[in-house]
């Protein structure tokens, strides 16, 4: 081996070999610096349309602005609207041209015959790829989710357009499947107005509808005949269900229903290259449906004539990165852009769904009683009286009643027993009545935040000094304790013989078989029972109502009525029992199986207190010096509210636990405005945020919009 070319330690000692690895060390010194050094020597700019007006990706509130540059004469095919491309980001102005900057990659939004920026404009660096993966439709559909929740279109843009696999842009794909025929009405038939509606999207109509839908399993078929419907008319479909499990259900209805071709499931589950091959597919045409999480809310669908969301109650359709939309709320945005059908559907109405209703935008597409009777369970109540009585729910934590209807139901099949997770946090509420506690100026939840014992509103942080029921007058509080502490092992010696199964976050079950058995689970990671369950036992209701959330009382309701559907009808002997307060309004609505009726109830309250949904709210946290610095700067639309601020659990910068050692002291503030001004409360708080951050004044804060746990 030559000497200058093999490892310094093992190379001969030669006279020359020195100077020659010396040599060798500055030439690759060179090629280095000639490699990192900007290109300062521009191309020549194409004569047609010489400028791309780019969003850069950079989700930084103070550029959320398109910037041009030049086109380059080698570029100028490629560098065509909705391609990715590659900008130096930051250029100076150097003798006249740009030099220096930062590669950023970005989008192409359009070409132009010249700038309306006087100074010289660096080019285009790269075209990373050909594929126009952001249309037009697209663009505003994403200016418009920024707008709304006050954030930067940049940010919108890497929620909506996923990143790039070149494998699976240069696979071909098929042609699109000629539009199947009309499906029947099938069971949609049990719904007055279902025929109809589906009449409606298959001649190109677009009904808007919010579904309430009947118990027993056969949603996911009701919405394929849905998507089915859409499609004969030569449109496309788009659902967005909240988890996995809905979209393989939804999935699986679909193929039996039309075979594959005509839809396209995207999940994370499908790993990154193979979810982008499947993108593409839905942006080049070849596929005009769409199943997905809520990842899936920005699929470039073309000739859009249904959107439909699932459960539009779960938490999971809100996304927990910036800006923090919620999938309901893109969906109908998307629907008012392109005049598509919408259907809202779930096992429960939701607030946000009731006010459509009541506003008259939406129809309602539900059974009626009779139907909804034969098809639902019957479901009795166990109330904290009832287990004061009860020597083994004392002992046992599992009421009498309970016992025996699950001994009963083993010998006929599997039994689904729901506890709450660890981790819920009780609210206080009166001791008499079980009505929440709340603050006399805002309506807030109270708390006792600390060991004085004074009430304080967890919204605008005023003290309660001498609180009263407003229901019932009473002056007793209580937090009721939640447990969900060793529930397998206690149904295991209660029911030796029987084995016991668990789903929840260590492991979610998809399906357990026919045969007797008891399945412990948390809320939502209920698995399906073939042949459905002879009884559910929903126990710990006050863990799920005494929640200190405003939406405790209808997430609970969403959450009981979900594994409830899981049990077989009352005719065929389905039993659910549910550890309540029988007089609470959430279980009334479980026992006469009235979601539609809860909701609007609810609604009707909300509107008295001018809660969301009928009022506009932002949150804004941070520290307790950036949130007074915001709140400076801020202008409010007439009308609006300041609530707070109030202390909240911050997380220490290191990413240690939330509350513990070296965590910052975090507050928060509430802003409410009346109905018509939320984008007003938008954009005042984004032209908020940009002053902070040019002023440097604070550090920035955290600002969601429409969030989904104000208390």
């Amino acid at each position: 081996m030559n000497g200058s070319t093999g490892s310094p330690d093992r190379a001969p000692a030669s006279e020359g070999g020195a100077g020659e690895q010396l040599e060798l060390v500055r030439a690759e010194l060179k090629k280095a610096r000639a490699r990192a050094k900007p290109r300062t020597n521009p191309k020549a700019t194409t004569g047609r349309l010489p400028v791309a007006r780019v969003v850069v990706n950079k989700g930084v509130l103070v550029i959320d602005q398109y910037f041009d540059y030049s086109v380059p004469v080698d570029l100028d095919e490629t560098a065509q609207p909705g391609v990715r491309v590659r900008v130096r980001f930051g250029a100076r102005v150097v003798k006249g041209r740009r030099e220096g900057g930062t590669l950023i990659d970005g989008f192409v939004v359009e070409r132009l015959a010249a700038s309306d920026y006087a100074g010289p404009l660096a080019p285009l660096s790269q075209v990373l790829s050909p594929e126009p993966v952001l249309s037009p439709e697209l663009l505003r559909l994403c200016r418009a989710v920024a707008d709304r929740y006050a954030g930067t279109l940049a940010d919108v843009l890497q929620l909506a357009v996923p990143p790039k696999h070149g494998r699976a842009e240069a696979a071909p794909l098929p042609d699109p499947l000629p539009a199947p025929a009309p499906p029947p009405a099938g069971s949609w038939s049990r719904y007055p107005q279902g025929p109809a509606f589906l009449s409606a999207l298959a001649a190109g109509g677009a009904p808007r509808a919010v579904w309430t839908a009947l118990p027993g399993g056969s949603w996911a078929a009701e919405l394929a005949l849905a998507v089915a419907s859409a499609l004969a008319s030569g449109r496309g479909a788009l659902v967005v269900l909240p988890d996995g499990r809905s979209v393989a259900q939804l999935d699986a209805a679909l193929l039996e229903l039309l075979g594959s071709g005509h839809h396209v499931a995207l999940t994370a589950e499908h790993g990154a290259e193979e979810r982008y091959r499947r993108w593409l597919a839905v942006s080049r045409g070849s596929v005009r449906a769409v199943v997905g999480t809520r990842a899936a809310m920005f699929a470039p669908v073309r000739e859009l004539g249904l959107l439909a969301v699932w459960d539009d109650g779960d938490d999971r359709h809100s996304d927990e990165r910036a800006p923090y939309p919620h999938a309901r709320d893109v969906l109908l945005l998307r629907a008012a852009e392109v005049g598509a059908a919408v259907l809202i559907g779930g096992l429960t109405t939701t607030v946000e769904a009731a006010q459509l209703l009541h506003t008259g935008w939406a129809r309602p597409l539900a059974a009626d009683r009779e139907q909804v009777r034969r098809s639902a369970p019957l479901v009795r109540t166990v109330s904290d009286r009832d287990q004061s009585d009860d020597a083994a729910a004392r002992a046992a934590r599992l009421p009498s009643h309970a016992w025996r209807v699950a001994r009963e139901a083993l010998e006929r099949g599997p039994v689904l027993v729901q506890v709450p997770r660890r981790g819920y946090v009780p609210r206080l509420a009166c001791t008499r009545c079980r009505e929440g506690a709340r603050c006399a100026h805002c309506a807030g939840p109270l708390a006792l935040p600390g060991a004085d014992g004074v009430l304080t509103c967890a919204w605008c942080g005023r003290t309660e000094a001498d609180w009263h029921c407003r229901e019932c007058g009473g002056t007793g509080l209580r937090a009721q304790v939640v447990g969900t502490r060793r529930t397998a092992e206690e149904l295991g010696r209660a029911f030796p013989l029987v084995p016991v199964r668990t789903s929840g976050r260590a492991e979610v079950l998809a399906s357990v078989p026919d045969a007797p058995a008891l399945v412990v689970s948390t809320p939502g990671a209920e698995p399906v029972a073939e042949g459905g369950y002879a009884a559910a036992l929903l126990l710990d209701g006050w863990a799920l109502l005494g929640r200190a959330d405003l939406r405790a009382g209808e997430d609970a309701l969403r959450r009981w009525t979900n594994a409830a559907a899981l049990v077989r009808p009352r005719e065929q002997g389905g039993t659910v029992v549910v550890v309540a307060e029988e007089t609470l309004r959430p279980v009334q609505a479980l026992v006469r199986w009235d979601p539609a009726g809860f909701a609007a109830l609810e609604l009707g309250e909300r509107a008295e207190l001018r809660f969301p949904p009928v009022s506009r709210m932002a949150s804004v946290t941070g520290s307790a010096a950036s949130v007074e610095d915001l709140l400076g700067l801020l202008r409010l639309p007439e009308g609006g509210d300041v609530l707070g601020p109030v202390p909240v659990r911050g997380r220490p910068a290191g990413g240690g636990a939330p509350g513990g050692p070296g965590a910052e002291p975090l507050e928060r503030v509430l802003l409410r405005v009346d109905p018509g001004r939320g984008a007003a409360l938008a954009a005042a708080l984004k032209a908020a945020q940009v002053a902070q951050l040019v002023r440097r004044s604070a550090e920035p804060v955290r600002v969601r919009v429409d969030p989904p746990d104000i208390g």
